[in-house]
């Protein structure tokens, strides 16, 4: 049940169970899910990746998070350690596994999406502050991935997504430029994977307590 159509097929036919605002939340997320599946049938990564980001976003933001203004890493750091839990089949641990070897290691050895090399260049920090934090960081990822702590891999990585986003959202990149193309394609390779286990989690869960869904009018419960 990783596709879209199977994950479609199972919300129609459990979402009457569901309280409204986690039903928009999967709804959403599942229709850009759907969007990035389009965008990878016609070979369009930075299109792809987007529709992953913003069907990733869908399922993780919820009105708690926006009144108290909180850190958007530290939302969906909270919300993958949640879903780890949930996760008895380590479904999540083994996408991270059988990606590692070569799309998640070029991923974290990649410093053109490790915001703080940005910022060296840039000119806010000093020109070789970013190095010992960028091997501190592989290194956590590889004693993360050793000692199977899922949520603490997929944090690191989604950290590093983050900055792939921000280049794409606000103009930092070209569209089908040749300079982020190993990049996009692995983040969408690995995102792709994600995503589809996460809205699954959400779905098998549904019922237990979930924040309101992000601009979700509730004067309409």
């Amino acid at each position: 049940m990783n596709s879209f159509d199977e994950l479609k097929e199972y919300q129609r036919s459990q979402r009457l169970q569901w309280n409204k605002s986690i039903s928009l939340r999967i709804h959403r997320a599942l229709s850009w899910l759907n969007k990035a599946e389009q965008e990878r049938n016609r070979n369009d990564l930075d299109g792809e990746f987007i529709a992953l980001w913003i069907a990733f976003n869908a399922a993780y933001a919820n009105n708690y998070a926006d009144e108290i203004r909180a850190n958007e890493r530290q939302t969906f750091q909270q919300f993958i350690e949640r879903l780890v839990n949930y996760d008895t089949e380590k479904e999540l641990y083994n996408i991270i596994w059988q990606h590692y070897p070569a799309a998640i290691r070029s991923f974290m050895d990649n410093r053109y999406v490790f915001q703080p090399f940005w910022d060296a260049i840039n000119g806010r920090t000093a020109a070789d502050s970013w190095e010992e934090p960028f091997s501190a960081a592989k290194r956590r990822a590889h004693k993360a991935l050793a000692n199977q702590e899922t949520a603490v891999s997929l944090s690191i990585l989604l950290e590093r997504m983050y900055t792939l986003r921000n280049q794409l959202i606000h103009g930092g990149a070209t569209y089908a430029g040749s300079l982020n193309r190993e990049q996009l394609n692995n983040a969408c390779g690995i995102l792709g994977s994600i995503v589809p286990v996460v809205i699954k989690l959400m779905m098998l869960n549904a019922t237990d307590v979930w924040a309101d869904a992000s601009y979700f009018d509730l004067t309409n419960l």
